[in-house]
C-alpha cells in the first residue's frame, strides 16, 4: 500500500500577476472588476490575452455579483458616456435575467438608442442567432423595449428593417408597444405587412443601380432646412467610396465638419477614417476636434505617457483596422488639446518622448516612436522621476499588461487610462486612480476629480 502523504495546499485565489508578470491587484470589489471588463469591450472580439467568449462571461458571472442598481447604472453610462453599443446591452440582458421590475424597463428604455438594438438585446437575452420563433421574455424586458420602439419613426425604422435573427417585426409581435397617433400606427401597420416603403439611404440607392457620384453628392448636400440624408458615422466610413465617386471634396469636407460635435463618433474613428482617407486628413483632424470639444484645459504640465507594446498592436475587433495603440493615440490627441502644457511619451522596451505634435501628426508620431515589444511601465516612470521636474498630473494609458508593475508617478496626481478588458488590473494602491475606456470622457472625469469646471458626480472612486 502506497504511503498517503497530506500536503498543506494554499487556496487557489485570484491571479496576483498580469499576463506578462506584473503586479496585479488580487482583491479588485466585483463592481470596479465589472466597470473595468464593461469600459474596454467589444462585445465576443478576441484579444491578445483572452477570448471574446470568455470576456463576456466573466461580464456576465460579476453581474450576478454586482447590485442590480450598479449594473444598471454602468450599462447607461457605457452606452451613453463611452458610446459602446453591444456591451451595454448585454448588460440589459444579464439584468433581465437575474431581476424584475421597473429599473429593468427604465434601463434598457435608456440604453437602446437605435432600432436595430431591440432585436439584439433579444437575441442576446434568450441566446438566439437564427430565425426561428423566439423564447419567452421577461416581462420587464418586453416593457423596456415597448416604451423606446416608439421613439423611431419611419426612416430609423425602414433602414433598420433588415433580415436577422429577431427582425422588428418580431419585435414588434413579442413586445406589444403603443403608437403615439395614428400617423405612426400606419407605419406599424406597413412594417408588419411587409410594405414599408424603403428608405432614400446611400446603401438602397446604389443597390438600385443608380450613379454613385449623384448619389453621394445628393446624399451629402443639406436641404432647405440644413440637414443632410447621409448619417455622419455613413460620412465617415464611406469617405473612401466619395472619393473613389469623385464627388467634390469640398462638400465632403464640409458635410464632415458640419456634423461632428453632435456625431457621437468616437476619436479613433477619425483615425480610421484618415487611414482611408489621407487627402481629407485635414478635415478630419479639425473634425475629430470638434466632436471632442476640448474646453476648458487642465492646468499645469502634464506627462502623457502612451502603451505601444505589442499587446497593444491588438485590433479591437475582427473587422477593424484599428490597433489599441491607435485608440491610445486619439485619447492622446484630445490629452494633447485640454493640457495646458505637456510632454508626450511612449514605452514598449524603452522610453521615447515623441514630439508635441496637434491632432493626427501625432498618432503617426506615437506609431512610428519605436518598436512595439515588451511592456516596462516602471522603467519609463523611473526615467521620467529622475530626470524631470515634478508635474501637475501623469496621464498613462495601457492594457495594463506590464513586465514589471506599477511604481507611483513622477507627479503631484497618476491617472491609468485603462483601453483592455484584461483581467487582472495592475495594483495602484493610493497613487493612481484608474479610469477605464476610450472616450473622451476620460478628459471630463479627470476635470471632475480635480474640480475643474465640471460638478462632482456620485462617482468616487478610483475606478471610471
Amino acid at each position: 500500500m502506497e504511503r498517503q502523504v497530506k500536503q498543506n495546499v494554499a487556496p487557489v485565489g485570484p491571479k496576483a500577476e498580469t499576463h506578462e508578470g506584473g503586479r496585479a491587484d488580487a482583491f479588485q470589489r466585483p463592481l470596479e472588476e465589472l466597470t473595468r471588463a464593461v469600459s474596454a469591450c467589444l462585445l465576443f472580439e478576441n484579444t491578445f490575452y483572452e477570448s471574446g467568449t470568455g470576456i463576456a462571461e466573466r461580464i456576465a458571472d460579476l453581474c450576478g455579483q454586482v447590485a442590480p442598481e450598479d449594473v444598471s447604472k454602468l450599462a447607461i453610462r457605457a452606452r451613453h458616456d463611452l458610446k459602446l453599443r453591444h456591451v451595454p446591452l448585454w448588460l440589459c440582458a444579464q439584468l433581465a435575467k437575474r431581476h424584475r421590475g421597473r429599473l429593468v424597463s427604465d434601463t434598457i428604455q435608456a440604453v437602446i438608442r437605435r432600432p436595430d438594438e431591440m432585436g439584439e438585446l433579444i437575441a442576446l437575452y434568450t441566446g438566439k442567432k437564427e430565425r426561428g420563433k423566439p423564447a419567452h421574455l421577461n416581462r420587464s424586458l418586453r416593457k423596456g423595449i415597448a416604451r423606446a420602439y416608439p421613439r423611431f419613426d419611419a426612416y430609423q425604422l425602414g433602414k433598420w428593417n433588415r433580415d436577422a435573427a429577431v427582425t422588428l417585426r418580431d419585435v414588434m409581435f413579442l413586445c406589444h408597444p403603443k403608437p403615439k397617433d395614428e400617423a405612426q400606427a400606419a407605419v406599424w401597420k406597413a412594417l408588419i405587412d411587409k410594405t414599408l416603403p424603403a428608405p432614400d439611404t446611400w446603401e438602397v440607392a446604389l443597390s438600385s443601380g443608380a450613379d454613385k457620384q449623384a448619389t453621394w453628392t445628393r446624399l451629402l448636400t443639406p436641404d432647405e432646412t440644413g440637414r443632410r440624408k447621409l448619417p455622419y458615422m455613413a460620412r465617415l466610413m464611406n469617405l473612401r467610396n466619395q472619393i473613389d465617386a469623385q464627388v467634390d471634396l469640398g462638400l465632403i469636407r464640409q458635410a464632415l465638419l458640419d456634423g461632428a460635435e453632435k456625431s457621437w463618433a468616437l476619436p479613433f474613428r477619425f483615425v480610421t477614417a484618415a487611414k482611408h482617407a489621407p487627402s481629407l486628413a485635414d478635415a478630419l483632424n479639425e473634425a475629430m476636434l470638434r466632436a471632442i470639444q476640448p474646453e476648458p484645459n487642465l492646468p499645469g504640465m502634464t506627462y502623457i505617457i502612451l502603451d505601444v507594446s505589442g499587446s497593444m498592436d491588438d485590433v479591437l475587433s475582427a473587422k477593424s483596422t484599428m490597433c489599441r495603440w491607435e485608440a491610445a493615440s486619439a485619447l492622446g490627441v484630445l490629452l494633447r488639446e485640454v493640457c495646458e502644457s505637456c510632454a508626450v511619451f511612449t514605452f514598449s522596451d524603452q522610453i521615447v518622448e515623441v514630439p508635441n505634435h496637434r491632432g493626427l501628426p501625432l498618432v503617426q508620431s506615437i506609431g512610428a516612436s519605436q518598436s512595439h515589444r515588451g511592456t516596462y511601465l516602471v522603467k519609463v516612470l523611473e526615467v521620467i522621476t529622475a530626470k524631470r521636474s515634478k508635474a501637475t498630473r501623469a496621464i498613462v494609458v495601457t492594457d495594463e499588461q506590464t513586465h514589471d508593475g506599477l511604481i507611483p508617478p513622477p507627479a503631484e496626481r497618476g491617472y491609468l487610462i485603462n483601453v483592455g478588458p484584461y483581467r487582472p488590473a495592475l495594483e495602484t494602491g493610493k497613487a493612481w486612480t484608474r479610469f477605464t475606456g476610450w472616450s473622451e470622457r476620460i478628459v471630463d472625469w479627470v476635470r471632475i476629480h480635480e474640480g475643474i469646471g465640471l460638478s462632482a458626480s456620485a462617482d468616487d472612486g478610483t475606478e471610471a
